[in-house]
């Protein structure tokens, strides 16, 4: 697509989905060397266990939060697993919801997102992106190019980048110079996080190895409902934390899934993310829903 030009398409996010604009129809956020923005990620609208019996709720509270922040990002990015079964009502609440935020919204799927062809289709449909018609694409915004790319393409096929998309990015990266700061949003960590749980993506070293040339590569995802960071070089991996139930370390258990905590203790667990890019780099910051 046309990067220079995205943000300006941010409606894309569906109808009841605000954005902040001017009058003169550009967004509101200062045009410095500066940038903030926000991550979300793997709301499972649609779950309702002891892990989390309320998970509209705690999406509700990370917006909450999230408007109530001193100076509005200039986006919100939720990496994926918005819905728990990518059944049309649960896409329903989540955009109700989600359509609270004063920022614009950016959505990437999860394998909860992509349950089938008729899952994928929903949420084509829920956040529509006609200058993605494959679901990755990339953009400019003050100095900085962000990548988001897509890993999940259905429930049993996660963690897979796929040739097509390589060659992409290949192509998309060519273009930019060494001492530009990349953003990668995904879902499932592009690293080997722990491969024996399917934390990891089959083919993602293949695009950690694009990435090496550039002075300052910050990749986010979601997928393990966790906050956990590694650095390799000079790129920098950070998972994010849910807003809908917390995962065991990995492990821990016997398996991935979800993690029943103490009541009082939840929030703690669960949280958002705000990412300002300056001086060449991005700076993260995890806040808990417990904290604000």
């Amino acid at each position: 697509m046309k990067r220079a030009s995205f943000l300006e398409h941010v409606g894309w996010t569906g109808a009841g989905v605000a954005f902040a604009l001017t009058a003169s129809g550009t967004f509101a956020a200062a045009q410095t060397g500066e940038l903030d923005f926000v991550q979300i990620s793997d709301s499972h609208i649609g779950f309702s266990q002891p892990a989390n019996p309320d998970v509209a709720a705690t999406l509700n509270a990370a917006v909450d939060r999230i408007n109530a922040l001193p100076q509005q990002p200039a986006f919100v990015m939720h990496t994926g697993d918005v819905t728990h079964l990518a059944r049309a009502d649960q896409f329903d609440v989540a955009k109700s919801i989600l359509g609270r935020l004063r920022a614009p919204l950016l959505v990437i799927p999860g394998e909860h997102d992509a349950i089938g062809a008729a899952g994928a289709a929903r949420f084509a449909a829920a956040f529509p992106n006609p200058d993605a018609p494959k679901g990755w694409w990339s953009f400019d915004r003050n100095g900085a190019h962000f990548v988001a790319l897509v890993n999940v393409f259905n429930y049993e096929t996660m963690g897979v980048l796929g040739n097509e998309q390589l060659d992409w990015l290949a192509k998309d990266l060519a273009a930019q110079k060494s001492d530009t700061p990349i953003v990668v949003f995904g879902h499932v960590p592009l690293y080997a996080l722990y491969p024996a749980w399917g934390w990891t993506t089959q083919d993602g070293a293949k695009a950690i190895a694009m990435l090496r040339r550039f002075s300052a590569v910050t990749v986010l995802n979601g997928h393990i409902h966790q906050i956990v960071t590694q650095r390799e070089g000079r790129i920098a991996f950070a998972t994010a934390a849910a807003t809908a139930y917390p995962q065991p370390a990995p492990g821990t258990a016997a398996a991935p899934g979800p993690l029943t905590v103490p009541a009082p203790e939840l929030l703690a667990h669960l949280g958002y993310r705000t990412v300002t890019v300056a001086g060449g780099a991005a700076h993260v910051e995890d806040r808990s829903l417990q904290s604000g």
